[in-house]
């Protein structure tokens, strides 16, 4: 029985436009379903938000905001959003529509791939994140189930729901954004995220893909969190002999624990993949994992509902170098999202024509009243006009608008709309395209950050993401350069990167030891800013002396960057143990897990390795980290 079938939106005409036909999978924000755009006559996805959800003004502040986000990105691997609107309670996303299925899929039925396979999934997978990153966004939930293959071979990147700026922190309180299994530690342990949790989310599928098992498995989510922050992820060819070293190197820079240890984005980890790939020979490419039979399947923490495909498909062929299994599958079985089938749209628009009442006596009735208005779409100017003129209407006028998608001076709408009923007599204007509107980027060059935002924002332009330079020129603060430069056209809502000045450079010296009044008079006379911390710590250095520096000695800061100071209150008296009469090494070592220094004398004549004198008597009290002289007898 065909569970969508029970679906009320199965069948209905959403929003005036879009013909809803199954559905195709049900996730924790949304339902997505296969639908045909009546207007301009193509299957699409349609992603309907929960209407349980829709009174919540967060989740439709962030489901609208994945429609802009993903339109501004235009980028052949990231699936496409065509249009975004609410009608009644349900609130849409209309979306490029992908005949394939997703990597998740692939895992289960697979297991591990070869390392070419994984490569070729992975590159135009960085393709897609590292355009988003460049464009200032952070994906934060990457995980195989968002990672759809067509039939066609081509990869293409999903579900941009929990998409954020990259220089907007996102924390949550009591909870944590994104999938588990490929959450990266700063997510669980602050709730932030950037570009490189995006790339420790890839690092993990690339294991996953290698080994056909996740990196960290547990009984509960909070086993698979816990192991996220305390355990590396481990080398692919511990779990795969005979993978190559550079693919162990590769996951392990993207799934370093520390973000800085990282790759700075996609963009960069792209390059890494591709480096790594012109290493590795055609053995080591095509190395056979063994079939994995555990951790494919979707875990509690990471499952996500789809829907079987309802209509029958052709078994398609991969065009990612990955032999199909030559069993057939049990109906039902295979999760993935289904293919077109022109026969059933076709019965599909004849039924709507039958149920309209233009069966065919009622055809025959009309005909020398009504006729349809062409497909015109896509048309130029002068075919349209011809293709009016052979269906016996009359042009009334013509219209421009911008586009992103349809070429200049082709026709992208009508009104009426192509396909709907006109009389034969009646005229129709023509909307045509003059192009992309195209913006000149600003030129912000020694603008202070905040100021230069706000000129992107009035010139129809996004900011972006936001690097830091020293400059011996541009004050600390200021805008640099930008990414496109300055007069380059783009069009609106465009996100442009900035590259701000950090000032010139300042080696950071080391004052510990020094008086607080010299150390603040250096730094400052370096161009650095010094704070002095309202407590006190016990150092080496003599009580009222600068005991720590916030900043390692060698660090280069910008100019006007603060470096906090911490008064010393001297050494940390501590215990002396007794050690006479234990041998050398014993003696040293245990003085040595106190907290001191020691230093071994032995006596002339002295052959034996017990202790009978020690500079500090035991049980008295010594500054931490001073010396104690040890000797040993004499024979």
């Amino acid at each position: 029985m065909d569970t969508t079938l029970q679906d009320p939106l199965v069948g209905q005409l959403l929003d005036g436009r879009y013909r809803v036909e199954a559905r195709i999978a049900v996730g924790g924000m949304a339902t997505v379903y296969r639908a045909v755009d009546t207007r301009l006559d193509r299957v699409l996805a349609l992603k309907v938000m929960h209407p349980s959800l829709a009174a919540d003004d967060s989740f439709v502040e962030r489901f609208i905001r994945e429609a802009k986000s993903v339109a501004r990105l235009a980028h052949p691997n990231v699936v496409g959003v065509f249009d975004q609107g609410t009608d009644g309670s349900y609130v849409y996303l209309a979306m490029e529509y992908i005949a394939g299925c997703t990597l998740r899929d692939v895992l289960r039925e697979r297991g591990a791939l070869q390392p070419r396979a994984a490569l070729d999934i992975l590159e135009p997978v960085l393709a897609a994140l590292g355009a988003a990153h460049r464009a200032g966004f952070v994906h934060r939930d990457m995980k195989p189930e968002n990672v759809l293959i067509g039939d066609d071979g081509r990869v293409k990147v999903a579900d941009f729901g929990l998409v954020r700026a990259v220089d907007t922190v996102t924390s949550t309180t009591g909870s944590v954004l994104g999938t588990v299994s490929y959450l990266a530690p700063e997510q669980i342990e602050h709730g932030t995220a950037d570009t490189r949790a995006d790339v420790y989310a890839c690092g993990v599928v690339l294991y996953e893909m290698l080994t056909g098992s996740k990196p960290h498995s547990g009984g509960t989510p909070a086993q698979v969190l816990y192991k996220h922050l305390n355990e590396d992820v481990p080398a692919p060819s511990a779990a795969v002999p005979g993978l190559a070293p550079a693919l162990d190197e590769l996951v392990a820079s993207a799934t370093a624990r520390h973000p800085q240890a990282r790759p700075f984005d996609a963009v960069e980890l792209l390059g890494q993949a591709r480096t790594a790939r012109s290493a590795l020979d055609d053995a080591q490419l095509d190395v056979v994992p063994p079939r994995a039979q555990e951790n494919v399947s979707t875990g509690p923490e990471e499952r996500t509902s789809v829907i079987p495909r309802t209509l029958p498909t052709e078994q398609h062929t991969s065009r990612l170098r990955m032999p199909l299994p030559e069993e057939p599958e049990p109906a039902g079985q295979r999760r993935r999202w289904p293919m077109s089938s022109r026969r059933g749209l076709v019965g599909l628009v004849t039924a709507v024509l039958l149920v309209l009442g233009l069966g065919t006596g009622v055809w025959y009735i009309n005909s020398g009243q009504f006729t349809q208005v062409p497909r015109l779409l896509s048309q130029p100017e002068k075919e349209a006009r011809k293709k009016l003129d052979a269906a016996g209407l009359d042009l009334k006028g013509v219209e421009r608008k911008f586009s992103d998608t349809v070429a200049r001076g082709a026709v992208m709408d009508s009104d009426p709309a192509p396909g709907e009923r006109i009389r034969t007599n009646g005229s129709v204007t023509l909307v045509l395209s003059r192009g992309p509107e195209i913006v000149k980027v600003p030129d912000l060059t020694r603008m202070p950050l905040a100021k230069a935002r706000g000129e992107l924002k009035d010139a129809g332009l996004a900011p972006g993401v936001v690097t830091r330079a020293f400059s011996a020129d541009v004050p600390r603060g200021a805008v640099i350069s930008t990414d496109p430069a300055a007069g380059t056209g783009r069009s609106p809502d465009s996100a442009v990167a900035m590259v701000v000045s950090k000032g010139a450079p300042v080696d950071m010296p080391s004052v510990t030891g020094q008086s607080v009044e010299d150390a603040r008079s250096r730094l400052e006379g370096l161009g650095l800013k010094v704070d002095v911390a309202p407590g006190q710590v016990n150092s080496p250095a003599e009580a009222g002396k600068v005991g720590r520096q916030s900043v390692a000695v060698g660090t280069r800061l910008g100019e006007g960057e603060r470096v906090t100071l911490t008064v010393s209150k001297g050494p940390r008296m501590i215990s002396v143990p007794d050690v006479l009469g234990k041998e050398r090494d014993e003696a040293s070592r245990i003085l040595k897990e106190a907290g001191f220094e020691v230093e071994v004398e032995r006596p002339f004549l002295s052959f034996s390795k017990v202790i009978d004198k020690q500079s500090v008597a035991g049980g008295e009290q010594a500054p931490e980290g001073s010396r104690i002289t040890i000797s040993t007898k004499v024979l």
